[in-house]
């Protein structure tokens, strides 16, 4: 293993990080568990940041992939028709519950994003877009441009105007304590006094996670992005909801995080666990967003058909097995656990999460985020035999998703992890 350490060194960017003080390599996997290249298992509550949706070897996934390969067709691009491309759409338009809704396929969240923010300026005609505090929405020049944490961002050049809201920063002096309906009046005030301040013109559009991944699974209270809607839609201005880590049913109660809002956007974003770990991006809108763009366009990748097979499978897999109520089940015994363990555990500063996808905030004794206890986590449940993730503005929250078909057993063992390594802090 150290061999491919300093071979990876030698030849990947410094950038590129690598989780735990000695990385590990996933050699094989089965249902929620895979295993390393030292023959360790590991209960997987990472899935590939979010990617691996309905774990490792799944029977159906599989064969629909094989099925397609072994037809000799594993590419074609989009110059041509592609059935599963097609399928896909239909249900994803179905599923979005958006009106008169079209697909068009990437190979990513970052360029789906990129797709939603060139649709949104091109029928608004401005270049002037809001996002929201301590957002990520990819690594490209425009996806930076609407990511608001500064570990994600590499310099401040961009091709559009951005003003960044309030909505998942309720740990500042000005919102602590709130309730939820005082903190939204809070935000709809100052997103007016943004509207009526520091824009010029016509606003494009806001993009939003319902739940911000790499900012710590963060996420505003239920309501306030209805509360958002209404006042953007006085100017016309459209909503952007980047679903790529909260879409598919993973918060247990919406199939779309945005759903928990009681919005409809104008466009949804998706990628990750569509494909259970095969590269698929897309983008949902309005018929008549989407059919707007005057230029020619195509996707070298986006649609590929051995991609459209394994997303097809997957899709089908998730709704035919209810993994939004899974999720839902499974989800409220980790966390019910986790905010029933934490008065006890001081380096616990806060529990948050819906369905599966959760978080834990740690902190030294002043209360203050500490990373180096997040990194002290990773490696005792790495010991214990679990995989998490980390995030959070400062790099002291850890954020864990296992895959939707997470057993209720499977769940009481991670949650026993969980505790163990949190004691052991």
């Amino acid at each position: 293993m150290s061999d491919l350490l300093a071979r990876h060194r030698a030849v990947m960017p410094n950038w590129l990080a690598l989780y735990y003080n000695e990385p590990i390599e996933i050699v094989s996997g089965k249902g929620n568990r895979v295993v390393d290249a030292n023959g360790k298992s590991y209960l997987d509550f990472f899935a590939g940041i979010l990617t691996n949706m309905i774990g490792y070897d799944v029977a159906e996934v599989r064969d629909a992939v094989e099925r397609q390969i072994a037809t000799g067709v594993v590419h074609t691009s989009t110059v041509y028709l592609l059935r599963g491309q097609v399928e896909l759409a239909e249900k994803i338009a179905r599923l979005s519950g958006i009106p008169d809704a079209k697909v068009f396929f990437t190979n990513s969240g970052t360029e789906a994003n990129e797709t939603a923010l060139l649709l949104a300026t091109y029928a608004r005609k401005t270049d002037q877009v809001l996002a929201m505090r301590q957002s990520y929405h990819g690594r490209s020049f425009g996806t930076v441009a609407v990511t608001s944490n500064r570990s994600w961002k590499n310099n401040s050049l961009s091709p559009l105007n951005v003003h960044f809201l309030h909505g998942a920063d309720r740990h500042l002096t000005q919102f602590r304590g709130m309730s939820d309906e005082q903190y939204i009046a809070a935000c709809v005030d100052d997103l007016r006094h943004v509207l009526a301040t520091v824009v010029g013109g016509d606003v494009a559009a806001l993009i939003a996670e319902p739940i911000q991944g790499v900012g710590g699974f963060t996420m505003a209270p239920d309501g306030l992005f209805r509360a958002y809607r209404e006042v953007l839609s006085e100017q016309g201005v459209l909503f952007i909801s980047d679903e790529v880590q909260t879409g598919w049913g993973r918060t247990g109660s919406a199939f779309f995080g945005i759903q928990n809002h009681g919005v409809t956007p104008d466009m949804m974003t998706f990628a990750k666990g569509l494909g259970n770990g095969f590269a698929v991006g897309g983008v949902v809108a309005r018929g008549d967003l989407m059919d707007n763009l005057h230029a020619v366009g195509l996707a070298t990748f986006g649609g590929n058909p051995v991609a459209m097979a394994a997303a097809n499978a997957t899709l089908d897999y998730v709704l035919d097995h209810d993994l939004q109520a899974n999720a839902a089940k499974t989800g409220a015994i980790i966390i019910d656990g986790l905010r029933e363990a934490a008065p006890r555990l001081p380096v616990v500063g806060d529990v948050r999460g819906k369905g599966l996808m959760f978080a834990v905030e740690l902190v030294g004794p002043d209360g203050s985020p500490s990373p180096e206890l997040a990194a002290k986590f990773m490696e005792e449940t790495k010991k214990l035999g679990l995989l998490a993730g980390k995030g959070g503005l400062y790099g002291h929250t850890i954020r864990m998703a296992p895959p939707l078909t997470l057993t209720e057993e499977e769940a009481r063992e991670g949650l026993g992890i969980i505790v163990t390594a949190l004691e052991n802090l």
